[in-house]
Parts: structure tokens; C-alpha cells; sequence
């Protein structure tokens, strides 16, 4: 496959049966081919995301200095402002090119995640910035969920099957800043090429060149949404649940052309996560003859922990 195909979920959510298959069949033959999708219909409109765009490039364009008090020591990054050149890609010493920041989730009173989730971390210098991140947050979190609605049915799992586990999940949304290049990067890239820890990415900000997708015959292709378009993938940690029968696939985000260093990229996943103690144990309906268990069972929260460790976030 050469080409992110284009979904809306408003078939989905259609009461017309047969719209709503053929969304559930045309995400699932995409997941299990090349990984990515581009998303209309979603729940973000266009104001939320032109205030999002606007509070974080006042973020970023603060002082070093006041952003980085925003810095937690001892929470692996997990909430609040992460500097420049600190996450580096699974097996990669040069750190990527990037700052960014963690909206976590929002847990409900008394949840009895409260003690294992940070607490987001409140701006001071900009009064709307956190209300904006909190309904882009769950703007997002809404549109996952019915996407995960569509897997599960495509994996012949009962449609809800996610529901539970991803209502107070470890969900993360990132806005990312990738800073003007001044200097030769030296192997360095924005993003180099990884895959997702999660379930799956939903990305705000794929619309011009950068975002590449490697298929499954090795070739890197453009990765880029329409403006009304999300692009969402799958994680790692969906891959595992699922036998690898859907694909977490490699991306990276490349430096642009020498002429075009001076100006900066913005970019905002949001990584659906499950709670901490769903187990990521291969589903038994996705084990056969052809495709036999190649994972160990292991917890969302394990894993999450490997890789934060690996990534360079959690000692």
C-alpha cells in the first residue's frame, strides 16, 4: 500500500448498517496493511483547534528559562514541559529535535488512579492555555473511543470491548514544537523513526510534508492529512493485543530542505493509552495456524514502563 487511505467517521456513527461496515472494513483492511488512516468526521472544530495551535505557540515561544520550570523531575516526562533534544527513538543515541509538552488524563473524583497518574501541571503565564489543552484532550479521547469501537468489531470483539479499559487510561496529549535549524544536525531528525507505544495516534498537524510512513515492502512514503483530516495509527501496544493482525507501523519525521530550516513545525498527537492494569495478552480469536502467539502477556503499565526506560524518558 502507497497511499493513506481516507475514512470518515460519521459512517460510523451512521445508523446505516452498511455505511457503517464499510467504515469498520476499510479501517481494518488499512490497519492491517499499512497502519495509518486520515480521519474525517472527528469531534475537534475548527475554532478549538485554531485556539489549541495559538495557546501553544505562546507556550513555546516563552522564555527557556520560565519553560523549564515546568520541567518535573521523577515523573519520566509524563506531564508538563519535556526540553529540547531530551526523547530519543528506541535504540538511537542522538536525541530528536524537538520540545514539547504532556496534557495527562482527567481523572474522575476519588479514581482509584489518582495516586498513580501526576497531576497535569498548571501555566501561569497563560490563562487558557490548560482549558484549551483539557478540550482538545477530550475532543480527542471521544473520537478514539468510537474508533476502537470499529476495531473491536473488526477483530470480532463485542463493540464496547475497549470502553472500560480506556475510560481513565494513561492517554497523553503532546503538542510539539520541532525549533528552527541553525546548525548541520548530525544524524539527528525531528523524529526518528519509531513506532507508537499505544493503542493507537491520533495527530493534529500532518498537513505538510514531514510525517513519513515506512510500508511493508521498506518503502517510506508521505504521510499528510487534509486540513479537516486526522491522522490516526496504531501503537504497539494494540499490534501486541492483536497478534500483529493490526500493524503498529514505523514513522519518522524528517528535517525538511536546507532552504526551509528557519521556520518551525508544530505537531500534536494524542496517544491513547488503557489504564495501567489492562492486560495486553494476545486475543485468542487472532491466534491460528498461520499466525501462531508471538507475544508474551504482559500489562499496559509494564510495557508503558519498558519503553519510557528505553526511550530515554525513565531511568
Amino acid at each position: 500500500m502507497n497511499k493513506i487511505p481516507s475514512i470518515n467517521l460519521a459512517d460510523f456513527l451512521s445508523d446505516d448498517k452498511g455505511r457503517k461496515q464499510n467504515f469498520i472494513d476499510a479501517i481494518g483492511h488499512a490497519y492491517e496493511n499499512i497502519g495509518f488512516v486520515a480521519l474525517k468526521g472527528h469531534f475537534l472544530d475548527d475554532k478549538l483547534v485554531e485556539n489549541l495551535y495559538s495557546e501553544i505557540k505562546n507556550f513555546f515561544d516563552l522564555p527557556t528559562a520560565i519553560k523549564e520550570k515546568y520541567e518535573i523531575p521523577g515523573i519520566g516526562g509524563q506531564r508538563g514541559y519535556v526540553s529540547f533534544g531530551k526523547e530519543s527513538a528506541k535504540g538511537k543515541k542522538e536525541g530528536d529535535l524537538k520540545e514539547f509538552w504532556h496534557f495527562g488524563q482527567y481523572l474522575d473524583v476519588g479514581s482509584k488512579y489518582a495516586e498513580e497518574y501526576p497531576d497535569n501541571v498548571q501555566v501561569e503565564e497563560l490563562a487558557k492555555f490548560n482549558s484549551v489543552g483539557k478540550e482538545t484532550y477530550e475532543m480527542l479521547e471521544k473520537t478514539a473511543k468510537f474508533v476502537l469501537r470499529s476495531l473491536a468489531l473488526h477483530l470480532g470483539l463485542e463493540e464496547i470491548y475497549f470502553d472500560n479499559y480506556i475510560k481513565n487510561g494513561n492517554s497523553i496529549l503532546r503538542p510539539i514544537h520541532y525549533p528552527p535549524i541553525k546548525t548541520e544536525p548530525k544524524g539527528a531528525e525531528r523524529a526518528a523513526a519509531h513506532g507508537d507505544i499505544n493503542l493507537i495516534t491520533l495527530l493534529m498537524g500532518a498537513q505538510g510534508k514531514g510525517l513519513q510512513v515506512k510500508n511493508h515492502t521498506g518503502d517510506w512514503i508521505d504521510a499528510m492529512a487534509e486540513p479537516d483530516e486526522l491522522m490516526i495509527n496504531v501503537g504497539d501496544m494494540l499490534s501486541r493485543h492483536s497478534n500483529n493482525k493490526l500493524k503498529s507501523t514505523i514513522h519518522r519525521v524528517v528535517n525538511p530542505p536546507k532552504e526551509m530550516w528557519g521556520s518551525s513545525r508544530y505537531s500534536i498527537p494524542f496517544f491513547m493509552h488503557p489504564v495501567s492494569d489492562m492486560k495486553l495478552d494476545v486475543l485468542e480469536n487472532c491466534i491460528n495456524e498461520k499466525n501462531p502467539k508471538q507475544f508474551d502477556d504482559i500489562t499496559a503499565g509494564e510495557f508503558l514502563d519498558e519503553r519510557l526506560k528505553e526511550l530515554g524518558l525513565k531511568k
